[in-house]
């Protein structure tokens, strides 16, 4: 019995803490390039599951599993949120994206990807190029973001999302969708957080930004008359809007108190370190746009995309994440509840209709 097999035998999968509703699992092995894998397809009610494919060194196969069914379940909600016709699931290589992965293994995931017959849809994420996208394109056609199927890089997809749900917080907690004058914090200056920053500054906004990469914020400054603050200081700092788009896990029992800004809206995910967060913000008045519904620009852009369609079909589904996250404000004032706790059932409500019709 292998390690793959052995660790992940006593973890017990259908007793896993993430199994939830879990369709399928494939625990995939390839000898020749060395891949080992793990397919997550976590619902199909609405249609074939859509996620990305990371490569990532994890330390016990174990963990690669709790990542790719908590992975596989966000991308249910985030697709059903979205409004796709499309369900969740996330694939995960355990291999070290800067040694082992080679032209060969990817293909040899795609031979995989291809077995499951249309069920699952994969896609770039962390550790994957789109190289490496265009080798699995070469052996499924179930393959998402590549020279023959997308619009290229999703990211100004996703800042655009962001930007429209930042204009939607503005317009439930000031009254107003006008953010010039207003001060926001945007923290994390990469594709998507720059691109946030720069649609900001157009329409007026005073900007405080934070990078651990100096040139990108020295950049910031340069082109948008930006301040720059520690990146560990961007979610205290006097403004009225905070721009979480770095890491997960950064609104937590430490930050949440700390937090000066009556609206968090970014583009991270993951970004509550637990429920109890996402409470505690709403106890502080501060409303919370929830990560997976304005995030969601760069899902859109791969599901609908095709090398012919152009840009229109997929800047109107993404425009409408203001929409969609001011129902969601409604909806949690009128219930007294969170944001998060409302997205949530939205799905669950959709889910439940297809399954009856």
């Amino acid at each position: 019995m292998n390690a793959l097999h052995k660790s992940v035998h006593h973890s017990a999968v259908f007793d896993h803490p993430e199994m939830g509703d879990h369709e399928d699992i494939v625990f995939v092995q390839d000898k020749a390039t060395g891949l080992k894998a793990i397919i997550a397809v976590h619902d199909t009610t609405l249609g074939p599951a859509l996620g990305g494919c990371r490569v990532w060194p994890y330390e016990h196969p174990a963990d690669a599993l709790t990542d790719a069914l908590r992975l596989s379940r966000g991308m249910t909600y985030k697709n059903a949120l979205a409004g796709l016709d499309l369900g969740g699931g996330k694939a995960v290589i355990i291999a070290d994206p800067r040694r082992d992965k080679s032209e060969a293994l990817m293909e040899a995931f795609g031979r995989h990807v291809e077995r499951l017959s249309g069920t699952y849809i994969t896609a770039e994420d962390v550790g994957v190029s789109p190289d490496d996208m265009e080798a699995v394109a070469r052996q499924t056609d179930h393959v998402r973001g590549t020279k023959a199927t997308g619009l290229g890089d999703p990211s100004p997809y996703t800042a655009l999302g962001v930007f429209e749900g930042i204009k939607a917080s503005a317009k439930f907690v000031f009254g107003s969708s006008d953010l010039s004058g207003k001060t926001v914090s945007v923290q994390g200056l990469g594709h998507v957080g720059f691109d946030v920053a720069r649609q900001l500054h157009q329409a007026g906004a005073r900007l405080i930004v934070s990078d651990i990469h100096a040139p990108a914020v020295l950049r910031a400054i340069d082109a948008f008359g930006a301040t720059a603050v520690d990146p560990a200081e961007a979610h205290r700092v006097e403004a009225d809007i905070f721009v979480p788009c770095a890491l997960g896990a950064g609104l937590n029992a430490r930050t949440v108190p700390q937090i000066q800004a009556r609206i968090v809206a970014g583009a991270a995910n993951n970004q509550l370190q637990t429920p109890a967060d996402g409470i505690a913000l709403k106890k502080r008045g501060i409303l919370y746009a929830p990560d997976y519904a304005i995030n969601a620009g760069g899902v859109i852009s791969i599901a609908l995309a095709t090398a012919n369609s152009g840009d229109n079909v997929v800047r109107d589904k993404t425009i409408a994440i203001g929409e969609t996250l001011a129902k969601i404000f409604d909806r949690a004032a009128h219930e007294d509840t969170t944001p998060e706790h409302v997205a949530d059932t939205m799905v669950e409500e959709r889910l439940a209709k297809a399954k009856a019709a």
